[in-house]
């Protein structure tokens, strides 16, 4: 038995792919802890975890990209395709800005490739 919220007339074959994608999710979690090292993580910070499951999942989704772009060249079975489209990578926006801060200097500035010249390290001091 399975428990929807979905509309009424949802089609039952709707209905079976929706209820069958479990399986799937099931899958990608095994692999991210079995293949990319999810697994693994003995910290005990969140802020820790976090990252080492950010770069777990940045991990997997280059390597099914990998593999998308591989069968969308070879085919699943690994033969070419005889009426395939080039595959092309979408170019970055003129005003894409990556998330997060933007970079900061080192703390001391002997560390910094570009130092300005009233930085001091507190060893000099």
């Amino acid at each position: 038995y399975w428990l929807s919220t979905l509309e009424e007339d949802t089609p039952l074959s709707e209905l079976v792919r929706i209820a069958h994608l479990r399986w799937r999710i099931e899958r990608d979690y095994q692999d991210l802890k079995q293949d990319l090292g999810l697994g693994h993580y003995e910290g005990r910070g969140w802020r820790g975890f976090h990252h080492h499951a950010s770069l777990s999942i940045a991990a997997y989704g280059f390597l099914l990209g990998q593999r998308l772009r591989r069968e969308a060249l070879f085919g699943p079975d690994g033969q070419g395709k005889k009426n395939l489209m080039a595959c092309t990578v979408p170019a970055l926006p003129a005003d894409y800005r990556p998330r997060g801060r933007p970079a900061r200097a080192a703390a001391c500035g002997g560390l910094d490739h570009d130092a300005a010249s009233s930085t001091r390290c507190l060893s000099d001091a």
